[in-house]
């Protein structure tokens, strides 16, 4: 026997993964996970029985609901599912993925199209953030079809642009959650900043790396991943964020000046191999940084606080459009803009083992699953 659960699988940005309405999962967090798990294919290294893609990057897992809070469309909850592990991680947010949120909500009737461009406001429920897209609905209706291109991803579609000007202290309420611009942990000096993640920024020479290897060299190299763990970790605790071994978060960053006439480059870490192209919060959270005067970031990249801070990375580039004002507790990011696309790959049912789950005791809403996550890892036996 087999519960038929209804998902839309889409690649969002560079990554991939299901999407789902909360009203179609179950209601406890504890058996939303084992869902996901046999959902996806975890703990296997290929997830050979399930959708997942065998790695972090298309292991992701999205939940949609509308929103009951005022001014807001849709509530969305990001899931990270570990291929080779039991571990189900809601602590992260992801802005790939979120690129397909909006289509997603339209497609379902969550939100009305307008003629032209439809704009959504969507709350993360992971980092108590606000997120605004804009996508393209021509004659009032998603289109996946467009001129924008995004490097990792080949060809083009339709634009989605993400302004992530809400999300500053996303996981810890502020902006540098140890309120040290700089400080040194384990030796090498860093940078701890919370906008769109949580994030721990490394200069990559004080790794001994130039921060342009490619990811191939940079996974081949098991002591340096062991000691940006172990540098995170510690952030983790210094940041608020307790015990972070087995999160996702804070997020890893090796940066180094721009050599393809950007402003800086970056190799981010997820958290146990660099990230084929770049995460979106992570670029979120490095430009940011480099409009904050001190930071290992603006270090090398010097100050920008309005313009485009293009982000050079193993896939290509990123561009983010920054607008900051003010310094120390008066800094204020204005808008903090991108452009990712995304497409519908397929629509129908994932279908999972009854033991599992047998479709009763659904979810209310993704706000009410939310109400039952502590943010620390969930990890089902």
């Amino acid at each position: 026997m087999q519960t038929s659960i209804p998902a839309t699988l889409y690649r969002g940005g560079t990554s991939k993964g299901p999407l789902f309405l909360a009203h179609q999962l179950p209601a406890s967090v504890e058996k939303l996970s084992e869902v996901l798990l046999a959902a996806m294919g975890s703990p296997h290294p290929r997830q050979i029985d399930g959708v997942g893609g065998a790695e972090s990057l298309t292991s992701k897992v999205v939940i949609v609901s509308r929103s009951k809070r005022p001014g807001v469309d849709i509530d969305y909850l990001f899931v990270q599912v570990t291929p080779n592990s039991s571990v189900v991680d809601y602590s992260s947010n992801c802005g790939n993925m979120l690129s397909a949120v909006a289509p997603f909500a339209v497609e379902h009737g969550l939100v009305a199209a307008g003629l032209g461009q439809t704009q959504v406001s969507i709350y993360n429920i992971n980092t108590d953030s606000l997120i605004s897209l804009v996508i393209e609905t021509p004659a009032g209706q998603v289109t996946y079809d467009g001129n924008a291109a995004i490097d990792g991803v080949a060809g083009t579609a339709a634009p989605v642009r993400q302004n992530f000007a809400g999300s500053v202290g996303s996981k810890t309420g502020k902006l540098l959650p140890t309120r040290n611009v700089r400080e040194e942990i384990l030796g090498v000096e860093v940078t701890c900043i919370d906008v769109a993640v949580p994030a721990v920024l490394i200069d990559a020479t004080a790794v001994g790396k130039t921060g342009r290897e490619s990811k191939q060299e940079l996974d081949a190299d098991w002591a340096l991943i062991e000691r940006l763990n172990a540098i995170r970790i510690e952030a983790g605790k210094r940041m608020g964020l307790g015990d972070c071994s087995e999160l996702v978060l804070p997020k890893p960053l090796l940066l180094a000046a721009a050599a393809n006439g950007g402003t800086i480059a970056s190799r981010d870490f997820v958290p146990y191999e660099c990230h084929a192209a770049h995460s979106v919060t992570g670029a979120i959270a490095l430009a940011t940084a480099c409009a904050v005067q001190g930071t290992v970031a603006s270090k090398v990249s010097g100050v920008l606080m309005r313009g485009t801070v293009r982000i050079e990375h193993p896939g290509g580039a990123m561009d983010i459009e920054i607008n900051a004002s003010g310094s120390g507790d008066a800094f204020r990011l204005n808008e903090a803009v991108l452009l990712r696309t995304c497409r519908k790959l397929f629509e129908g049912a994932i279908c999972i083992p009854s033991s599992v789950w047998d479709g009763s005791d659904r979810a209310e809403s993704a706000a009410t699953l939310a109400a039952g996550l502590s943010w620390v890892r969930c990890s089902p036996t």
